[in-house]
């Protein structure tokens, strides 16, 4: 007999036994004595679990609920209204019940809950298909928590524990329903929907829909409503990004649940069963102006504490989206440029050569405060009012998060230039004084060596006008006019215009030896762009609260730092600067023909290169350098290195803006033809190309006539007795 047959047999063998033996009537009562005292055993059990799973205050109350607002982060628009990004650890908005699309509730209620509306709290038809799903199995195969039970756990997860299984469904079934007595049904709907996790940091349907559509709950179809009730299962599983073929899979039962149902018809389901898995392709909202983002973050912080990531503010700021991405862009195009050698040999590390590298080593996500790589910063403000519009404080906020825009102290060069003209202008010396480029040697406090000022070009070039030092940048003009009006008038006008760093009171300060902070130089450039008034930076326009309540309207500050003449006359000889001095080539030359004004800045040695540059309207500050400040390259200088990315911005931007109306000039001035070579009154003797246009103040105009053009000298000199 063979092995198979002989087991068979055995079989047989022992049901009969079996069967005789429950035919005794002692052995049936002893097994219906058993079963009563374990069912009895079971339900005392039960029954002292559900008493005292609450003993002692284990359960929380409900009537928290009534106060009960789900953490929800604070939300940072631009200042059209555009969603920038959210603040927050668990980024959620609340969302009323109706306010979530039908589709999505239902699929919802399909997958996780199908008799929600028919129970009250615990769906016993489930209880029983999962003890026998989990007796079959031999283990934990299927649970049996309702929405409301959910809803329970996720609510006061602290207070209900996950100690013991027992313990805590018991806990769960016991406030479920509490909850159902008290609560209408959507009441709990709509605290499921805005409380379940979602993957990430995402928390609630909203907060959901919005990371992975693009587009709010209100207005999901029925392939999002179904792949969100997906993930909700198991984020980390079914996450649409990294798992997208698991996830489409998963979406495609919720479709099937929504049609046992009866959400959808057979025929909708089939159609959206193929409807391709189309997701946002903004993966992160932080990619966005992440500097700006963060400084504003850092005021939010310092006035609502904790709050500011739980209570659901919404933070309207000055930010213009198409202005932040037309900046990055021009900032970026132009330090690749440096980078490749379009400016002469670059030798230093290029920026995607240390991407590279540290790809290779594995340190690609590592963050640094100082970067080997040519960095750079810009920042736009708008004039009139201090409005941030756009910010960059490094070439990648993933790899530094340090703003060079605001916490970077860099010698200012030849943009601390201005601030020694205004004093001048102050101090009565009109733009026609002449100063002599020569050489000079001095001595600066506490040092024995002398110090010998030198121009960019290594040149001297003689007596000129405060114009004509200002247009050009010869440092030995600058120097000479602060040695003369004093280095106590220079600092009290940089501290007027608004610099807040330590101004060494030495000479080289004229030259911008200084370290100053970016956007408080591009701040103090307001006050020539609107003829007098600065604007204090502001990136935050109000704050409300989850109600849409103002709860925070920063105070913006706007002082007048000097009279309209005479910084009229200044911001002239800055519009000198870009018609046809350092920034002509990267501004006039590269077709921006706009009014326009401003200066260039090169430090002494070649590690800090700007160009601030102004319209009526818009003030824009450029800064490239490394962290741990080296020559840029040979011959750097802030014309050709950093003006070339402010006229990118602004020829992008004035496409989409009518053009500015140039400034107007007081009445109260007064205007003289002049000889640039002598800084007296022209005569018709001087020579055309020496002759030029000037405006004064009143009193501060010349009154003699050039001594040097006189007809004997000229026809001495010429030979044509003329």
């Amino acid at each position: 007999m063979t092995a198979p047959s002989l087991a068979r047999r055995m079989l047989r063998r022992a049901r009969i036994h079996t069967l005789r033996l429950w035919r005794t009537p002692w052995v049936r009562r002893g097994a219906l004595f058993g079963a009563l005292t374990v069912g009895g055993l079971g339900l005392g059990l039960a029954y002292g679990s559900w008493t005292r799973a609450c003993a002692g205050g284990g359960c929380p109350s409900i009537a928290r609920l009534e106060e009960y607002r789900p953490s929800q982060a604070a939300k940072v628009y631009a200042a059209d209204g555009r969603l920038v990004t959210d603040l927050g650890e668990q980024r959620r908005t609340v969302l009323r019940v109706d306010e979530i699309d039908p589709a999505l509730r239902a699929a919802f209620l399909a997958v996780e809950d199908k008799r929600f509306y028919q129970h009250h709290g615990i769906d016993f038809l489930r209880v029983m298909g999962a003890v026998r799903a989990n007796l079959m199995a031999l283990g934990w195969a299927e649970g049996f928590s309702t929405i409301t039970m959910q809803l329970a756990r996720n609510v006061w997860q602290g207070q209900i524990g996950f100690e013991k299984v027992l313990r805590r469904k018991i806990r769960e079934v016991r406030v479920a329903r509490e909850l159902e007595r008290t609560y209408p049904k959507d009441r709990i709907l709509e605290l499921y929907l805005n409380q379940i996790y979602l993957g990430g940091n995402l928390y609630g349907v909203e907060a959901a829909a919005q990371a992975y559509f693009g587009k709010s709950a209100r207005s999901v179809n029925l392939a999002e409503a179904a792949l969100l009730a997906a993930v909700a299962n198991r984020p980390g599983r079914y996450d649409p990004r990294r798992y997208p073929a698991r996830a489409v899979r998963r979406r495609n039962l919720v479709l099937s649940l929504m049609q046992d149902a009866g959400y959808i018809a057979d025929a909708d389901a089939d159609a959206w069963r193929n409807y391709p898995l189309v997701l946002s392709s903004r993966q992160d909202y932080g990619e966005i102006a992440p500097y700006f983002v963060e400084w504003i973050r850092q005021q939010l912080y310092a006035r609502f504490g904790r709050d500011l990531y739980e209570e659901g503010y919404r933070v309207y700021t000055t930010l213009d989206l198409e202005m932040q991405i037309a900046a990055e862009r021009a900032l970026e195009t132009q330090l690749e440029a440096i980078e490749n050698g379009t400016f002469g040999a670059f030798r230093h590390e290029t920026y995607q050569d240390y991407l590279e590298a540290a790809e290779s080593r594995g340190a690609a996500n590592e963050p640094h405060v100082n970067t080997p790589y040519l960095q750079g910063a810009l920042v736009t403000m708008e004039a009139a009012t201090g409005y941030v519009r756009a910010m960059v404080g490094g070439r990648d906020f993933r790899d530094s998060e340090f703003n060079r825009t605001t916490q970077a102290q860099r010698q200012a060069g030849s943009t601390f230039k201005p601030f020694v003209y205004a004093a001048a202008v102050r101090a009565g010396k009109p733009a026609s004084y002449m100063v002599d480029d020569g050489p000079i040697s001095l001595i600066n406090v506490g040092d024995s060596m002398p110090w010998e000022p030198q121009n960019y070009e290594g040149d001297f070039r003689g007596p000129m006008t405060l114009r004509r030092g200002l247009m050009l940048s010869r440092n030995l003009v600058a120097v000479k006019l602060g040695q003369e009006i004093g280095v106590s008038a220079v600092i009290g006008e940089a501290v007027r215009f608004g610099i807040s760093t330590p101004l060494p009171p030495y000479p080289s300060l004229f030259i911008g030896s200084a370290t100053v902070i970016p956007l408080e130089m591009v701040a103090a450039f307001t006050a020539f762009a609107t003829l007098g008034e600065r604007a204090a930076p502001v990136g935050i326009l109000h704050v409300e609260d989850a109600k849409g309540d103002i709860i925070w309207r920063p105070t913006t500050r706007v002082d007048r730092v000097m009279d309209e003449d005479r910084i009229w006359i200044v911001t002239n000889m800055l519009q000198d600067v870009v018609d046809h001095g350092t920034a002509y080539t990267a501004v006039r030359g590269e077709g921006f023909m706009l009014p326009a004004a401003g200066k260039t800045g090169t430090t002494n040695d070649g590690t800090d290169v700007w160009f601030i540059g102004f319209t009526p309207e818009l003030v824009t500050g450029v800064w490239m350098g490394f962290d741990g400040p080296k020559k840029i390259k040979a011959n750097s200088a802030g014309g050709r290195l950093a003006a070339p990315a402010w006229t990118q911005l602004m020829k992008e931007m004035y496409e989409r803006r009518p053009p500015p109306r140039s400034w107007q000039r007081p009445d109260g001035l007064i205007t003289r033809e002049i000889d640039n070579s002598t800084g007296y009154l022209a005569t018709e003797f001087c020579p055309r190309e020496v002759r030029y246009w000037e405006w004064f103040l009143a009193d501060t105009q010349p009154l003699e006539f050039c001594p040097v053009h006189l007809p004997l000298r000229r026809g001495v000199l010429t030979g044509t007795g003329r």
